[in-house]
């Protein structure tokens, strides 16, 4: 999921009033932009010239005048995917009139050859929340996949995952019902040696309740696009004992958000949001797990959070882009271990939401699994659930495809985002070379 909600997990707490209140104006004293932003750059120049990526400027797809008539938008325009696939660029994206579960939201799928004009290529809509698009282009074939979820606004309620295939312009086969019911498709991927790989989570109802725990993230293949089982079936498991391997399970606490990139030497660094908290703390988790044994991952704490995880493996580094915050040094975790765990949820969302986000590129050190700032992208406000792909004929070049709150308008909480405009825009990112 994108984003949390005020409400979830707090029903039955006595504050839910001060919650939504704190985090709609506030109570920490804000940051402002220009503070947080000039440390940060200055820490990432620290790595010095050539090292360094670069943007260009954004262009704004969503809305544009080179959208189809068939596509009708809401104010709120947020979670996408992108895929290269019959020598067009399709994009799926969801719209809706704000950020959160509504019986009004719509997938769109369009396509274009130059990336300014668009062909409608369809649409999903289902009188519920749809979220999660994502693409596989695959054997000739491309496949979506998104996660069904519920009507209500102030609860996260997974209802399956379904998939369709496009068979050419405007036309689907399905979708079908695939994957577990509370599966939530997060990223897939297409390994050298051919083999498909999707990353998820299981448990998603309760990743926004304070009492959180329960989550399982998973790795799975599939022969046929439709079908997936378990990737890692042999290994160490959760126990060390290979629990949990025959489901695919590598990692399992509060974990739920997570993508994964190929190391070199045939490794995989995993980053993983950890909102719902576990023994290790909230925020997040970066992980590695070497290539004799893909069940087994080592995990590295950090109190940041980086949501919506996007990794991107270039020339021997690894890069991560993900949300930001602009309080308390952007983490998540504020150290408060001995307050309880109700307390502890609280604290920690109503800081979260009552700031400014960024969607920002940071440096994953596989080795030390230390994250290191490099840039924030063009975002204020809500922002972050980014896509990209590698630009042809620039080595070092990807097109990142992300969604913003309105960037020439004054900077607002993340809240305060979710429920206004919101629009997808592309943007050049240059990766230093190896």
């Amino acid at each position: 999921m994108n984003c949390t909600r005020p409400f979830l997990g707090l029903r039955s707490l006595p504050c839910l009033a001060l919650v939504v209140g704190l985090a709609l104006f506030g109570c920490d004293g804000a940051v402002s932009k220009g503070a947080i932003d000039s440390g940060s750059a200055a820490d990432a120049a620290d790595s010095g010239g050539a090292s360094v990526p670069s943007l260009g400027d954004p262009t704004f797809v969503v809305p544009s005048a080179g959208l189809p008539a068939e596509v009708t938008l809401g104010a709120s325009n947020n979670n996408l995917d992108v895929a290269y696939h019959a020598g067009r660029t399709f994009l799926a994206f969801r719209s809706s009139k704000n950020h959160f579960a509504s019986d009004g939201t719509v997938l769109w799928v369009v396509s274009s050859a130059d990336e300014v004009v668009w062909r409608y290529e369809g649409h999903f809509a289902q009188g519920t929340d749809l979220r999660e698009p994502r693409f596989f282009a695959w054997n000739g074939q491309l496949w979506l996949y998104y996660a069904v979820l519920g009507k209500d606004p102030a609860d996260f309620e997974p209802q399956g995952s379904e998939a369709a295939r496009w068979l050419g312009p405007g036309s689907w086969e399905g979708p079908k019902d695939v994957l577990s019911k509370d599966f939530i498709p997060w990223r897939v991927r297409l390994l050298p040696d051919g083999r498909p790989v999707m990353i998820g989570y299981q448990g998603g109802a309760n990743v926004y309740r304070s009492t959180g725990g329960g989550l399982r993230i998973q790795l799975l293949t599939t022969a046929d696009g439709w079908t997936w089982t378990p990737l890692v079936t042999e290994g160490k498991g959760l126990d060390g004992k290979g629990k949990g391997v025959s489901e695919g399970v590598v990692l399992e606490g509060g974990g739920s958000e997570a993508d994964f990139a190929l190391l070199p030497d045939g490794g995989l660094v995993l980053v993983v949001r950890n909102e719902a908290g576990d023994d290790s703390g909230y925020g997040a988790k970066v992980c590695r797990a070497e290539a004799a044994d893909w069940s087994a991952f080592t995990c590295k704490p950090d109190p940041r959070k980086y949501d919506s995880p996007l990794l991107i493996q270039h020339g021997g580094g690894t890069w991560l882009i993900g949300r930001r915050s602009l309080k308390n040094d952007g983490k998540f975790d504020l150290g408060l271990a001995n307050r309880s765990k109700d307390d502890r949820y609280i604290k920690y969302q109503t800081q979260w939401w009552s700031g400014p986000k960024r969607c920002s590129l940071w440096r994953v050190d596989a080795l030390t699994l230390r994250v290191d700032f490099a840039l924030d992208l063009p975002s204020a406000g809500d922002t972050c659930f980014a896509s990209a792909l590698p630009i042809p004929g620039a080595p070092h070049g990807y097109r990142v495809w992300n969604y913003t709150s309105p960037l020439d308008k004054p900077d607002i909480s993340w809240l305060v985002g979710q429920l206004g405009q919101t629009s997808i825009y592309r943007v050049d990112l240059t990766l230093p070379s190896p």
